[in-house]
């Protein structure tokens, strides 16, 4: 049987000027236009064609691949850019990000030294906690994190690919690898057409969604020879497929409908420019992108991809701005292509040039001063944050932080102290029961997960703690008051969930609806005294019916002790009170964020088992509703409340839920 035949080796300058027009676009694209162009597909099929024929090319001459030089060979070509915008990235982090920041930005150094990247923005995208992240000077090595894994395993495709052909089905290696390289491209495009249309945000950074572009770029590897065209036609296909690759951003929603099958056309634009280069046309676009200055760009766009993204989120964070001007964003590309030829000169040409088989210590010696820094700094940043800051948390007199207990009992807190939790922890110091996986159930997840937290041993009472995070944020003021009133909390908690039969036209998960049918089995066999929960939604101005509905099942089993939600911030909280001198410019009119009416007043059809509570001038005043309040930051993003300020809360729930719970028993 005889195999494809070998395509001829030459240089393929067209693939040079590709990446050079793919890194510009993803620069200009993340620069004016707020969004993403598709370049980066462009990089995963040309890594996947140059790849697959360095490494079949290798194969074929000499029998073997030697890993240990290959990946020497990718160490020395990724590193050393990689880790000088890290180091660089990093320090600038220190100086420019704000606190709220500092944690969410440690971890993804961490992941993308790793190259891990890509899973951590993963895990962040479902990770309901997390979704008020903000973009970090790290969140491109996603990117490289999925190339540098595809790097680690395509070898063992390749050497998968020759076995199969030598030692068992004695078939032409090309034609075997063809083979192999199908079945990966059809089994992980299906799986990405799956899941970006089950849950997008994962599919973005999922390896698995994205090998089928590797794979793609290297059955085009092995298809060339096959693919030459006639000069006219040729010439047409060369200039639609730059069309493409520089329009795709502009015809679809590519950061929200990619990978999927959206993303073949980004990817078959590369395809047909190179397919067009075959054959050539001195009208041909390979001219244009084979021209010395595209080859020239083309030589440092690695570079220019890196230091573009750190550079603008620097600039957004230096101007407190979410927009780039005209001639900021000219600013930020000059600035880039300076770096990125200076990183090129001097830290990657002297490292590249090194000959791995001849010079492996010359060359760690060389990567090892680039690479220590880094991991240094970050985990010295990351023991500073965790350490000098955690004694922060809790408060040791009421009269320095009192929070709402200002309100409370009329304490007037101590003046020009910095407000608590510090804004590095504000995000992340949650509610105790999340740090147990077993005690919630996470976005996707339909279970009903519970624990029991509290006064477990022979309570005097038990309150269900159901909802969302609005019902879970309650969690610390309940813990807090649980040791006087000899109360066991049981969680009953979901992800972007609330306690209604209804979905909000759609904005409820279908894993929601599920939870919401079986969650009353639990309530109605084994009864708690009050089932906690929350009254309305944002400033909404009735009782959604949905929660009516779920309560009408509790009639005559159990009480419900519903809350009016609490208001929202127009700011990002931690964030605004570190920026802002006064924490008042934080706050938002009361108007605004509560509606006048008081939602139960306002609903008719609400079952005899329910009573509310209304805690909104512990947020408010007369006219607004507070970011800080006696010293503590009352929420730690737009809508959530901190753990602090819940636990301030204790005793002003206290009162309500005593008097419901005395109330129960007469």
């Amino acid at each position: 049987m005889t195999d494809l035949r070998a395509p001829e080796k030459r240089f393929r300058p067209e693939i040079e000027g590709v990446r050079a027009v793919a890194a510009l676009l993803v620069a200009i694209y993340h620069i004016w236009l707020g969004s993403v162009s598709g370049g980066v597909d462009v990089f995963f099929i040309v890594s996947g064609y140059l790849i697959t024929t360095t490494l079949l090319s290798k194969m074929e001459r000499e029998g073997k691949v030697n890993i240990l030089e290959y990946f020497l060979g990718l160490v020395r070509r990724l590193f050393p850019i990689a880790f000088a915008v890290l180091f660089v990235s990093t320090l600038l982090s220190i100086l420019l990000m704000p606190q709220t920041q500092w944690k969410q930005i440690i971890s993804e150094i961490f992941a993308s030294v790793s190259y891990f990247q890509n899973w951590q923005l993963a895990f962040s995208s479902v990770d309901y906690l997390a979704q008020n992240n903000e973009a970090s000077p790290f969140q491109h090595f996603w990117a490289l994190s999925i190339q540098g894994q595809f790097y680690l395993t395509w070898p063992l495709i390749i050497l998968l690919a020759y076995a199969l052909a030598i030692k068992v089905f004695k078939t032409p290696i090309r034609k075997t690898l063809l083979a192999v390289l199908s079945v990966i491209f059809v089994a992980s495009i299906s799986y990405s057409i799956y899941m970006t249309a089950v849950n997008q945000p994962w599919a973005y950074f999922d390896t698995f969604a994205r090998a089928w572009e590797f794979s793609l770029g290297g059955m085009l590897a092995l298809l060339i020879p096959y693919l030459a065209f006639t000069k006219s036609v040729s010439l047409v296909l060369g200039w639609v497929g730059l069309a493409i690759i520089s329009f795709t951003g502009l015809l679809l929603p590519v950061s929200t409908v990619f990978p999927g099958y959206a993303a073949l056309l980004p990817t078959s634009g590369v395809i047909l420019v190179i397919i067009a280069a075959e054959t050539g046309n001195r009208f041909g676009v390979e001219k244009l992108l084979g021209s010395k200055p595209f080859l020239y760009f083309g030589s440092i766009s690695y570079g220019f991809y890196l230091w573009h993204w750190p550079l603008l989120i620097f600039y957004f964070a230096y101007f407190r701005t979410d927009s780039v001007t005209v001639l900021g964003g000219l600013a930020i590309l000059l600035i880039t292509f300076v770096l990125s030829v200076i990183s090129v000169k001097f830290v990657e040409a002297p490292i590249r040039t090194i000959n791995v088989r001849q010079s492996k210590m010359l060359l760690a010696s060389r990567l090892v001063p680039l690479i220590l820094p880094v991991i240094f700094v970050t985990a010295s940043w990351g023991l500073y944050v965790n350490h000098t800051q955690a004694s922060l948390f809790e408060p040791d007199l009421v009269e320095d932080y009192p929070g709402a207990r200002a309100i409370l009992d009329n304490v007037l807190p101590t003046q020009d102290i910095d407000p608590i939790p510090a804004p590095v922890h504000a995000k992340d110091h949650l509610p105790a029961f999340y740090e147990d996986s077993d005690c919630f159930s996470h976005f996707n997840d339909p279970k009903v997960a519970t624990c029991s937290l509290g006064e477990t041993e022979n309570p005097d009472y038990t309150i269900a703690l159901v909802g969302g995070s609005h019902s879970g944020h309650w969690f610390p003021a309940l813990e807090e008051m649980s040791e006087r009133l000899n109360l066991q909390i049981d969680v009953y908690n979901k992800d972007a969930c609330r306690f209604s039969d209804e979905d909000f036209n759609g904005k409820l998960h279908e894993s929601c609806m599920v939870w919401n049918e079986d969650i009353i089995e639990p309530l109605t066999s084994d009864p708690p005294d009050l089932v906690f929960t929350t009254a309305n939604v944002n400033r909404g101005d009735t009782v959604p019916q949905g929660y009516i509905n779920q309560w009408k099942k509790l009639e005559g089993i159990t009480h419900v002790f519903a809350v009016r939600d609490n208001p929202r911030m127009q700011k990002d909280t931690p964030f605004c009170v570190e920026a802002e001198e006064d924490p008042l410019s934080c706050s938002v009119p009361r108007e605004e964020a509560l509606s006048e009416a008081i939602p139960w007043e306002n609903t008719d059809g609400i079952p005899d088992n329910v009573t509310f509570a209304d805690l909104s001038d512990y947020f408010c005043d007369d006219t607004t509703c507070h970011a800080v309040i006696g010293n503590v930051i009352v929420y730690r993003d737009l809508h959530h409340i901190t753990t602090l300020y819940s636990q301030t809360l204790g005793p002003v729930l206290e009162e309500y839920i005593a008097d419901k719970l005395e109330n129960l028993e007469s």
